[in-house]
């Protein structure tokens, strides 16, 4: 039970307060909120004004809204007004919005004022008529004085929406107003849309520019929504929505409709609810720049403006001149750009289904990317349709990345007359789909392809796309059990298949580290290697025929869209039934059936299945491996020339990792991540991205580690992918405790670790246990280091994961002889040893001598402290090698022999120093300084008074850093780095960020 001091009644409302405000905090603007608190709170070198500028449902509205919020909590007098354009009646409107709160002031001010102010608020009332009244002076005389009496009592925030919509004596007279009270408590926040100050505004006015969200903190706010969608849909209104936050939740609030309508109807079903806000616009253009915009609606983001003018049959390049003006569309170079996401879909969504469609069918005609092609014509096709089906698969995999691929094999099912060739298409798109790396659209295609499995083959297929996304989630052994399902069908499939799905066996075993899985795993690399019951070369050139086929349907089905047009004008229909029928007829046979391969490449490559074949085995028989388990290691450069396929590629760098070989699997991972990353198939990518980050952080690449984790962490909140979100959060804890930068508990995110299972995830606890032990370290509780790293093996000694656990021995031995638990470690070195065999791998024959040396009393430690740093191949491991020079020194310092240990101290310390190792670093210069070294003359002495992380921060900021460039290398917020930076200057004696660099200039 958790025991909470008491509080005041103040104090539980502040913390009510503080509650709310963080529940309400914008997403993704950390660094705008940033800038408007300072400007709101009146911080030394802030503005006084502050103008948001950002296109419409950007979010300006919000973040006005939120400063109301903040500025109220605080105390401050919020005057607010909002511009209108339509609303013209009134020109004082925006003045009598502001003043409306503080009416009962007016008869504080002089009487002139007051009555200035009181005739401005009821323009009718004098006797002149509704045209007559105070003149502009007048008016910004009186508003002056209101706002300064106003001041004295507390302090004001004025805040305008739209202010390119109020009227501009109301603009003149507030921001002179301003500008005249200077140094007086008046902040003024102002909002506009458009990427320039509207007209009007003064000189020097400081701006704030609202982009587009972050691909990660879209999808938070989509997933906010009460009717957020899941799988395929969630992705699409990802892309559609361009980062806009309106969009966004318009487009969310109707994707349950959308889901709930098929056929055409679909696209009026997610017609946004905001459509209105366009609507006007769109009514006042000529009606052939409304054609024209529903054929650009409906035509790939991107395609040229010569294809939409082929389309719409014209030349006239001023027939978007109209929607150009309406601020609709853009004409950049030969692109046309929807200014908005909601632009878009309104201007498609108000036309009826024939001309939608008759759009497509102008389209597919026009364009010349065989892909558009076949997508236009689906997109005016209303029934099923093998020859439309199968151009749409052909194209498929012309897509640059597997989110279209899986898209188009999707559609292709859709439109598939045949069962057997809708489930061969849905189990390419199960395949296409698990690259891309989404659970829910994974699930919601395994669901629709085993009503109608087809094939043992595809059921294999089908089968390992599953598995791999229940991996990346959390489920190990649901994953491994479905696979030992699909096993049985092996003597029906081909080798290549069998190895693959054995392959995400293996990886699998590694992730769950479970004894049980690696000994089924032997059973089922033998059924691979029995396997051989597929279609093998000839199934081969079957496949390559099948193409062929598909390409000559892909034309037919153009001509066929041609010849229907008239037909389509009429009943708003496309038919190609028949013209399908007459296809297959003529070919004599059903259209041949490739082998699903998807982007791992084609699997009946020599070098891919010896690769699979390697891997498995790595994973099974680890401890009889040395060097290369794979056979393709640094010796072996020959073969390595020759890989071409991502799933060759993915297997050596996952055995390569195994087996400790960091030049191969950073080799690998080079080429094969960049073609991922283009591909976006993250659901590859998973599978490596965390050997990779270990490796890094191994070789003392930390900087290039911590842009992964980033760069990895924003897709997996994408693609809502727990485990690995899980596994990278510590990942990231390791890389801090690296750095000397440990941020205040709790480390971990809940939210995310409540979605594991750990229990089948030993290489994420794994993970886990050492991050925390690097902390602990860092921070100086050697206590919680044993206990956590203690955990790293069971309570008989076995290892809790049979690579991560003993790749922490050494650190296991530190603790150990830190705490006095030498004999408990003494028992669990002997069986790491064991368990290693007579042939470990070099990195791991390093770090049994340095752990010998730490706590094994019948050893000679400095024998295993010289093996540990002799060996040339431990330079491939700086930090490894740093930390057995500092335990080393510290040795050698404690026999007295001080003049070698502040050799290897100082040694230690420069490494450390050269990779950013701050920990490390900082226990060196502890040491060398006990040894009776003189300081170095550095700034540790004015910094040691600051905590590991705001030394970090400062450093930073001296280098010119922003606070958002600290925070994303320090996993902080921006306005943590700000509160730091604030505290520490009056203990550096300075005032603000400019005295940094010369203060540790200076010094």
């Amino acid at each position: 039970m958790t025991v909470h001091p008491s509080r005041s009644a103040a104090g539980e409302e502040a913390a009510r307060r503080s509650c709310r405000t963080a529940a309400s905090r914008p997403l993704g603007r950390d660094s705008e909120i940033e800038r408007i608190q300072r400007c709101v709170t009146g911080l030394p070198g802030s503005p006084q004004a502050l103008l948001l500028l950002g296109e419409e449902g950007i979010g300006r509205t919000t973040l006005l809204h939120h400063a109301r919020e903040l500025a109220t909590g605080d105390g401050m007098l919020v005057l607010s007004a909002q511009g209108w354009a339509a609303d013209r009646r009134h020109v004082r409107a925006c003045l009598q919005q502001l003043l409306v709160p503080v009416l009962d002031e007016l008869p504080g001010l002089p009487a002139v004022h007051g009555q200035v102010l009181g005739a401005a608020m009821n323009p009718g009332a004098h006797d002149g008529g509704p045209h007559q009244g105070p003149d502009d002076g007048q008016v910004q005389a009186a508003l002056l004085a209101l706002l300064e009496r106003l001041a004295t009592f507390r302090p004001v925030l004025v805040c305008v929406d739209d202010i390119h919509a109020c009227d501009p004596a109301f603009v003149y007279a507030l921001c002179a107003g301003i500008r005249l009270l200077a140094g007086r408590p008046v902040r003024l926040l102002l909002t506009a849309r458009g990427e320039a100050p509207p007209p009007g505004l003064p000189p020097g006015l400081e701006t704030v520019h609202l982009g587009p969200l972050s691909a990660m903190s879209a999808a938070a706010l989509l997933d906010r929504q009460p009717t957020a969608p899941t799988g395929r849909r969630r992705l699409e209104i990802l892309d559609e929505a361009e980062g806009s936050p309106l969009a966004l939740v318009e487009l969310g609030r109707r994707a349950s409709v959308a889901s709930r309508t098929a056929g055409a109807d679909a696209a009026v079903a997610r017609r946004p609810l905001t459509a209105h806000a366009f609507a006007a616009r769109l009514d006042a253009l000529p009606p052939e720049t409304g054609r024209a915009l529903l054929y650009a609606a409906a035509a790939e983001p991107g395609e040229s403006v010569a294809a939409l003018m082929a389309a719409l049959d014209t030349d006239d390049l001023a027939v978007w001149a109209p929607a150009e003006a309406a601020g609709l569309v853009s004409l950049i170079e030969d692109r046309l750009v929807f200014r908005h996401p909601l632009a878009r879909s309104a201007a498609f969504s108000r036309h009826l289904a024939g001309d939608r469609q008759r759009a497509h069918l102008d389209l597919a005609a026009a364009v010349t990317q065989p892909e558009s092609r076949a997508r236009h014509l689906a997109g005016a096709t209303l029934r099923t349709n093998e020859s439309v089906a199968a151009a749409l698969e052909d194209s498929a995999w012309r897509h640059g990345d597997v989110v279209g691929t899986a898209s188009a094999l999707e559609r292709a099912a859709r439109l598939s007359p045949q069962p057997r060739e809708r489930a061969r298409r849905l189990a390419e798109a199960l395949v296409a789909a698990h690259a891309v790396g989404d659970p829910g659209w994974v699930r919601d295609l395994y669901g629709r392809f085993v009503q109608d499995p087809g094939d043992p083959e595809l059921a294999c297929a089908a089968a390992g796309a599953l598995a791999s996304m229940l991996s990346l989630e959390s489920a190990q052994r649901e994953a491994f059990n479905l696979l030992v399902d699909a096993s049985e069908h092996f003597p029906a499939v081909g080798r290549p298949v069998a190895l693959a799905l054995t392959a995400v066996a293996a990886g699998i075993t590694v992730q769950s580290g479970l004894p049980e899985h690696r000994a089924d795993l032997s059973r089922l690399l033998d059924r691979a290697r029995e396997a051989g019951g597929g279609r093998g070369a000839d199934g081969a050139r079957e496949a390559e025929n099948g193409r062929e086929a598909v390409s000559a349907r892909e034309a037919d089905g153009v001509r066929e869209a041609d010849d229907d047009r008239q037909e389509a004008d009429r009943a708003c229909e496309v038919d190609y039934g028949r013209e399908a029928e007459r296809v297959h007829e003529a070919d004599g046979v059903g259209r041949p059936r490739p082998t699903v391969t998807g982007p791992l490449g084609r699997l009946d490559r020599p070098d891919t299945r010896q690769a699979l074949d390697a891997l498995v085995t790595a994973v099974i028989r680890r401890q009889d491996t040395t060097g290369s388990p794979t056979g393709l290691g640094r010796g072996h450069g020959a073969p390595l020339d020759g890989l071409e396929t991502p799933a060759c590629r993915m297997a050596v760098l996952s055995a390569a990792y195994l087996a400790d070989e960091a030049d191969v699997c950073l080799g690998q991972f080079r080429e094969s991540d960049a073609q991922l990353r283009t591909a976006r198939a993250f659901g590859l990518r998973g599978w490596t991205v965390l050997a990779l980050v270990d490796t890094l952080v191994g070789i003392g690449w930390f900087t290039e580690a911590e842009d992964l984790v980033r760069e990895a962490t924003a897709e997996t909140v994408v693609l809502r992918l727990p485990r690995l979100q899980a596994d990278l959060q510590a990942q990231a804890l390791a890389l801090q405790a690296l750095r000397g930068t440990v941020p205040p508990e709790p480390w971990l995110t809940p939210s995310i670790w409540r979605g594991v299972c750990l229990d089948e995830n030993r290489a994420t606890q794994a993970r886990l246990l050492r991050a925390r032990g690097l902390a602990s370290i860092a921070l100086g509780d050697w206590d919680g280091a044993w206990r956590h790293l203690r955990e790293l093996f069971t309570g008989d000694g076995a290892p809790l994961h049979p690579v991560l656990s003993p790749r922490s021995i050494a650190e296991l031995a530190v603790a150990a002889q830190r705490t006095g638990r030498t004999a408990e470690a003494v028992a669990l070195l002997a069986r790491v040893r064991a368990e290693q065999g007579d042939r470990p791998s070099i990195r791991m024959t390093l770090l049994l001598h340095h752990a010998t040396a730490l706590v094994d009393p019948d050893e000679d430690a400095e024998q295993h402290f010289h093996l540990a740093l002799v060996n040339h191949e431990a330079d491939r491991w700086p930090w490894e090698r740093a930390h057995v020079r500092l335990n080393y020194g510290i040795w050698l310092r404690r026999g007295r022999r001080t003049r070698e240990a502040r050799q290897q101290l100082t040694t230690a310390r420069e490494t450390a120093e050269r990779l950013g190792a701050g920990a490390l670093a900082a226990a060196a210069a502890r040491e060398l300084r006990a040894s009776g070294a003189a300081p170095t003359p550095d700034t540790s002495g004015l910094l040691e008074q600051l905590t590991a992380q705001q030394r970090q921060i400062v450093l930073m900021a001296a280098r010119g850093l922003s606070n958002r460039e600290i925070g994303e290398q320090l996993f902080l917020s921006p306005r943590t780095v700000g509160s730091h930076l604030y505290n520490v200057y009056p203990k550096l004696g300075i005032s603000r960020r400019q005295q940094l660099r010369d203060l540790l200039q200076d010094r």
